[in-house]
């Protein structure tokens, strides 16, 4: 199976001679077959592709796409576009599936690294918990319904768990980066790091009530901005007197910038400066004052502010990148043969 879930890190630690990396796998219960796949009319023979001394199925390509065949169902406009999008996903999958043959080859190529028995125990007890409401019987009828021994099922949790332990592997090789890259990558990249005008807002709502007026409403709302002046603090204000979600936040609302709150708070809130709070904005549903934490004015945001942005950027690019390029060599030196009309 193709689909995961994290294993404790003591477990992985277990895993090989050496280090180890989190693993992950899960189990998902067997989809129905869907009428419109293609997929027998593609391979005729029942088989997707040949890897090593592995058959590589129709029935597990299936397995892997019948629960993406929605998704892709809903992102379609038409029948045509449906078609493309279902021949690429099958295409993935099956390189996919070659590519964790490949993959667990490479393990087994090192004889000290191995699974332990009692991490694929313990894995297949948390499925049976998590998978199969901790129901043996669901368990065993799962496997008969794929046509599986334990056995094989036990082989399969075992390779899904190297799996991901050589991909956890690959992207750990490709944790750090140089001061030199990140600051290049800032250099050349500087309009991505470009933010609007945004203010970290506090807000403190007086609901209007049945029949008030304007000036009333003025009158409650001007009691509390008078406090707020005489030197209250407006988060313990907010706390006694907001009338809205916020109120045990202290009226926080996190940053906002002018073009996601309404143009009435907008155009008083952004001439304000840190520290500054608004006089009442008396509107129909109610009365506001406005309070500004903090401020960030437009502009190129510094490099300190966006380099663990950029570290993290770089460390997926070059994580994908060499990953790509170690798939290639696995497929290189592996044999491999694609069965298709």
């Amino acid at each position: 199976m193709m689909s995961f879930r994290s294993v404790p890190a003591g477990i992985a630690l277990c895993l090989v001679f050496a280090a180890a990396a989190p693993l992950v796998c899960a189990q998902e219960p067997a989809m129905p077959a869907q009428e419109n796949d293609g997929l027998d009319l593609r391979f005729t023979n029942g088989i997707a592709a040949v890897v090593e001394d592995h058959i590589i199925t129709v029935d597990d390509v299936r397995r892997e796409i019948s629960p993406l065949i929605p998704q892709i169902q809903r992102e379609s406009h038409n029948e045509q576009e449906f078609d493309k999008k279902l021949e690429s996903l099958q295409n993935d999958i099956i390189q996919q599936l070659i590519d964790r043959v490949l993959i667990v080859k490479e393990f087994h190529k090192d004889d000290k690294r191995h699974v332990p028995d009692s991490i694929i125990d313990n894995e297949i007890e948390e499925q049976q918990i998590t998978e199969f409401d901790g129901d043996r019987s669901k368990f065993l009828a799962y496997l008969r319904s794929r046509g599986m021994t334990l056995r094989d099922y036990r082989k399969e949790v075992e390779e899904d768990l190297i799996y991901n332990y050589m991909r956890g592997q690959q992207r750990k090789s490709q944790s750090t980066v140089s001061p030199v890259k990140i600051e290049t990558f800032y250099n050349e990249n500087k309009e991505r790091f470009y933010q609007e005008d945004s203010v970290h807002l506090r807000m403190i709502q007086f609901l209007r009530r049945d029949g008030e007026t304007d000036d009333a409403l003025s009158v409650r709302a001007n009691a509390v901005f008078d406090k707020f002046k005489a030197g209250e603090k407006f988060d313990e204000l907010a706390r006694s007197f907001s009338q809205d979600t916020r109120r045990t936040k202290g009226g926080d609302w996190d940053w906002v910038n002018r073009s996601s709150i309404r143009k009435e708070f907008a155009d008083v809130l952004f001439g304000l400066k840190k520290g500054e709070c608004s006089a009442p904005i008396v509107l129909t549903d109610g009365a506001y004052l406005l309070y500004v934490e903090d401020r960030k004015y437009a502009g190129i945001q510094p490099l300190g502010a966006v380099r663990t942005e950029i570290e993290h950027i770089l460390i997926t690019q070059s994580a994908r990148e060499a990953t790509e390029l170690w798939l290639e060599r696995l497929r290189r030196e592996g044999y491999i043969k694609h069965f298709q009309i």
